[in-house]
This record gives C-alpha cells, sequence and structure tokens, in this order.
C-alpha cells in the first residue's frame, strides 16, 4: 500500500465487533478508496462472518458494475474503486472459527513462513560474484 501511495487501515478484530460496526468500517473503506486489513479475521463471531459476507459480496457486486454509487446496509453511498479487503488469520489457536466457505472464496490464499535468511544472503552473495559465499 505505501509503495502505491494507497491508505491502509488496520484493523485487529475479535469477539466484539459486530456486523454493524463492520459495516461502518467497510462503508468508510468503499467511500475513501482506501484499503482495509483484517487481522485475526477468524475471531470473529460465526454469526457475524456470515453477515459480513453478504456485506462484502455487495461490495464486490458494485466494484465488478464498476459503479460510482450503490446501495449498502440501507444507504446510497459513494464507491472509489481503489477500495480493497484483506484478511490474516491463524488458524488452529483456542477461540478462532473456520470461515464460511462463501467467504473464503472472495479471498485468495497466501501462506506466510519465517524466510530463511542464511540461504537469502548466501543467494545475494553469489548474484554479486563470490564464488564461496558459505
Amino acid at each position: 500500500a505505501k509503495a502505491l501511495g494507497t491508505q491502509c487501515v488496520v484493523f485487529n478484530c475479535g469477539e466484539g465487533l459486530d456486523y454493524q460496526a463492520m459495516g461502518m468500517i467497510f462503508s468508510g473503506l468503499c467511500q475513501c478508496g482506501a484499503w482495509g486489513c483484517f487481522d485475526e479475521f477468524n475471531r470473529i463471531n460465526l454469526e457475524v462472518l456470515s453477515v459480513v459476507s453478504a456485506q462484502l459480496k455487495t461490495i464486490q457486486n458494485a466494484l465488478v458494475g464498476d459503479l460510482k454509487r450503490f446501495q449498502f446496509e440501507g444507504r446510497e453511498i459513494a464507491l472509489v474503486n481503489t477500495c480493497g479487503f484483506f484478511i490474516t488469520m491463524n488458524p488452529g489457536y483456542a477461540g478462532r472459527v473456520e470461515l464460511p466457505d462463501n467467504l473464503k472464496a472472495m479471498f485468495r490464499p497466501v501462506t506466510m513462513i519465517v524466510p530463511n535468511l542464511g540461504q537469502i544472503c548466501e543467494i545475494m552473495l553469489y548474484s554479486e560474484g563470490f564464488e564461496t559465499a558459505r
């Protein structure tokens, strides 16, 4: 986001978030064209996630339709098409829920691992012409 000059707002998710709060956050992101990163998204209650799925689908349909304004949560709001929604999850921890399939289908999965810094340094040294990088 920083390299593209786009505002990215990070939200720490938990059991306290309800569908109305999520709707207000989505509405704000849509109207200003910012990105939202929802950290620990799978800590939100399952009941809330099912409503969030419908909210995101409404926004997605408006983006696909290249609309400038659309109906969201009973109000007509502006839509800046640079808005984006990203989630992070740590599955397997206590208090985490499995995302509903319709919500899971809206996001592309990316797996993160701890980088092997030794191997990265070795490759960088080889690429600069060192013959014995180890």
